[in-house]
């Protein structure tokens, strides 16, 4: 037993668990009655029931609702508990403090909570499709229903996602686990969002990668706020005004993605502005934005308000009183969401459905041409995200860096923006549009995804900029986010990730496994696997040039002369990979192309060779062009190195001189950014 003069004084005010009662009651009151109400203002608690049509009856129309928003809450505390704990209060080194490890065990409660209402909300899905109750389905109906139906598979998914964070919690001690955990929490959150009704809007993509963004950012947000809530509450004041200060900053990107998030759902569910006040549907989306403004409004008052004075008494009353009646409009909004989920949207009558609409969510373009490849623009919500977040923070580290006095090539500026063009070039205009409908333009897309855009990103050295303009953490042992960067360029999967034998093969063989196997035509026909395709050609290409001409800091470094060979080897195979299309005796991809006609396509065939023609083809230039550029840059390497180890001789200095200079090189950018911050304080 420790000594008086050892035991850690208890902290907790008398009342404070009262307070946390007391929050979380009105919180799940504001959550039920905004649910009731929308119900009923949407028609769905007590719809028209024609006779001797199915019924699943008045439990399953109120329990599946009642499910949905339990999963939505209780997802949404396991998250925000893990984001608290790993991010929002200070680390002690590569451990979490006692503290924070009594969060993760919160955490794993709520996600068995969590799994429990995901295996109710499945249960009561499959009785609302089939229009039965919920005690006359039977096990097998069930069974196959969760390993056959779409969205039976993406409520099995989230409940084996769920049990696995709630047993992972109870063990987990590092904060690289628990920051892989919370990434692991997100991702459970996604299978039912992907596979429900978004995925059969007019708009898949917009609506599934909207609806996607919206629930990962709700989920940060609430359930961030939840948890800072409680640990304020509790009346232990350990970092209080530290984790607020950092949700601060979260909670506004949070914000801006609900809101984005929030217009993509919106614009591909109604068509015209006016069914916001004729429909349903929209009344109830009005009450959402409502509440999402009022959130708006705290919050700016916690930013100007709260936020600079917390760490007063008077500000800290201040940021529990706003925080307590915020965490209550939030629930509310999620009860909200939660009836909209069963309110029928309006039905688009101005469009004419066909296989390629059903297929694409889009019609059919016209005859390709040169002004169609100009005009036809298609948004695509994930990439344009990935552009603006990309290029927004990019020119932010160069216009920190400028600002503080340091100089940036503009060189790598010029690249990492063409890169962004290029890649928005493929995607957004007729040229991402026509990559549905032909193979050949199809081909065009990858190459240019896989070949020319990773070359132009690389070269911007992203992770050397990100080292030198962000902040190292104020309190010695923590991790901010130029300490998570450094965490993962050292980890374990980076450097499988960048090991020759594993990007390489990823690169050069992947394209075989797609084209050549029923693979791509099942891809082809959902609009996720067409994404995936997309971020894979990314992926893949700006791996391999990493190794072969990248200037940041690596794992390893690869010799250049092996950079050569490996270059010429994937050149090689590429070359090969478009003959082996041209040679093709069938169409590829006939799962997807043969279920519509192109009536201005005179053949498959044909189109299909000239795709391979483009892929033998375009890899030429980029060879040449990321050959000369190895070959400078092994020549200004041995002139560096020859004049490092003229300093070294002359000096007597290690015989490591790559080592020094690199090591030398990390302590002047953390020694400069510390100079930087204090001169800030003072």
């Amino acid at each position: 037993m420790a000594s008086p003069g050892n035991q850690r004084p208890r902290t907790d005010t008398p009342g404070t668990g009262e307070a946390v009662v007391l929050v979380a009651a009105a919180s799940a009151a504001a959550c039920l009655v905004a649910l009731i109400l929308a119900l009923l203002l949407g028609g769905a608690g007590y719809p028209q029931i024609t006779p001797g049509l199915p019924d699943p009856g008045t439990l399953t129309r109120w329990g599946l609702p009642v499910a949905k928003t339990t999963v939505d809450v209780s997802a949404a505390l396991t998250v925000g508990l893990l984001v608290l704990a790993v991010f929002l209060i200070p680390l002690e080194r590569t451990a979490l403090g006692g503290q924070a490890q009594g969060y993760v065990r919160a955490a794993s409660w709520a996600a068995l909570v969590w799994a429990a209402s995901a295996g109710a909300a499945l249960v009561f899905q499959l009785s609302d499709i089939l229009g039965r109750p919920v005690t006359e389905i039977l096990g097998n109906e069930i069974t196959s229903y969760a390993s056959s139906v779409p969205q039976g598979i993406g409520w099995t998914l989230a409940l084996l996602i769920a049990l696995g964070v709630a047993l992972t919690g109870r063990t987990v001690v590092s904060a690289s686990g628990t920051a892989l955990l919370t990434g692991l929490a997100l991702v459970g959150m996604l299978p039912p969002a992907l596979t429900g009704h978004a995925s059969s809007a007019g708009n898949h993509e917009m609506a599934v990668v909207g609806l996607s963004a919206h629930v990962l950012s709700v989920s940060l947000w609430v359930g961030g706020l939840a948890a800072l809530l409680f640990h304020a509450l509790r009346g232990t004041g350990e970092h209080v005004p530290v984790a607020v200060r950092r949700f601060s900053t979260l909670a506004l990107w949070a914000w801006i993605g609900v809101a984005l998030s929030g217009l993509a759902s919106a614009a591909s569910r109604l068509s015209a502005a006016a069914e916001l006040f004729t429909t349903a549907y929209g009344q109830v989306m009005l009450a959402k934005v409502a509440a999402f403004l009022a959130l708006g409004a705290l919050g700016w008052v916690h930013r100007t308000r709260t936020v600079p004075r917390i760490a007063e008494e008077p500000g800290r009353r201040l940021f529990l009183r706003f925080a307590a009646v915020e965490v209550a409009l939030m629930a509310a909004a999620m009860g909200l969401a939660a009836a909209l989920s069963r309110t029928a949207p309006p039905p688009d009558l101005t469009q004419a459905t066909d296989a390629f609409r059903n297929l694409t969510g889009f019609a059919l373009p016209p005859p390709m041409g040169v002004r169609t490849l100009l005009t036809l623009w298609r948004p695509d919500l994930f990439f344009i995200l990935v552009v603006a977040v990309l290029g927004g923070l990019y020119l932010a580290a160069v216009v920190r860096l400028r600002r503080r006095g340091d100089t940036w090539p503009w060189g790598r500026t010029v690249a990492w923006l063409a890169g962004l063009l290029a890649l928005g070039a493929v995607l957004f205009t007729g040229v991402g549009t026509y990559s549905y409908v032909l193979f050949s333009v199809h081909m065009v897309q990858h190459m240019v995804l896989s070949m020319l855009v990773p070359i132009l990103l690389v070269l911007g050295a992203p992770a050397t900029l990100a080292l030198r303009a962000l902040r190292p953490a104020r309190r010695r042992g923590d991790r901010g986010p130029r300490e998570w960067l450094t965490v993962f360029l050292h980890s374990g999967y980076s450097r499988l990730v960048t090991h020759p034998g594993f990007a390489t093969p990823m690169f050069v063989l992947s394209v075989y496994a797609l084209y050549f196997t029923p693979l791509f035509g099942t891809l082809m026909q959902d609009h996720l696997g067409h994404m995936y395709m997309n971020v894979h050609f990314l992926l893949s290409g700006f791996l391999f040039y990493w190794i072969i001409i990248g200037v940041d800091p690596a794992p390893r470094k690869v010799p250049f002369l092996l950079r050569i060979v490996l270059l010429l080897l994937a050149m090689g195979f590429h070359a090969f990979f478009g003959v082996a299309i041209m040679m093709q005796s069938a169409p590829l991809g006939m799962e997807y192309y043969g279920q519509f006609d192109v009536p201005w396509l005179e053949s498959l065939a044909d189109d299909q060779y000239a795709g391979g023609g483009v892929a033998w083809a375009i890899g030429e230039v980029p060879t040449m062009l990321v050959l000369i550029a190895l070959v400078v840059q092994w020549s200004r390497d041995e002139e560096r190195a020859e004049r490092r180890r003229e300093r070294h001789s002359r000096r007597g200095g290690s015989e490591d001189a790559d080592l020094d200079a690199y090591n030398a090189y990390l302590a002047s950018l953390d020694r400069r950014a510390r100079e930087q911050e204090q001169r800030q304080q003072r």
